[in-house]
């Protein structure tokens, strides 16, 4: 691996560590800087969105609050070469209902292209924990 790979992944790192606390701060104009027009976000259940309002609207439906405790990142060059970034560690925060939550597993995959986030795909545990109707 070169110093310039290197380099660029440590910048996609930072780049997707930086986006999701804008998100999660809700400054959806400075996190919009970070991601591609085009970009495509999926989430558990396979929904499919593009555009931040649309996300937080979602999540909105589900949390009163969320939060994401990091606890890793890794980095790589995919085939075609975006560099994808893994980002791992737990939720907290709580439900609509306003009981807490804490310890949730998550995964966040990004593609990213020319500095830019191209894609997100989400996983995570909640519907293992999120209380039923």
């Amino acid at each position: 691996m070169t110093d310039e790979t290197d380099a660029e992944l440590v910048a996609a790192v930072a780049l997707a560590r930086r986006f999701l606390a804008l998100f999660e701060a809700r400054d959806l104009e400075a996190a919009a800087r970070h991601v591609d027009p085009a970009a495509e976000f999926v989430f558990p259940g396979g929904a499919r969105h593009r555009g931040l309002a649309t996300i937080a609207a979602g999540s909105g439906k589900r949390y009163a609050k969320v939060g994401k405790t990091i606890e890793g990142c890794d980095a790589g060059r995919a085939a075609d070469g975006a560099i994808v970034v893994h980002v791992r560690g737990t939720l907290q925060g709580a439900w609509v209902n306003g009981s807490p939550f804490s310890g949730i597993r998550f995964i966040d995959r990004f593609e990213i292209r020319d500095g830019r986030i191209t894609r997100q795909e989400v996983w995570n545990d909640s519907a293992e924990f999120r209380p039923r109707d």
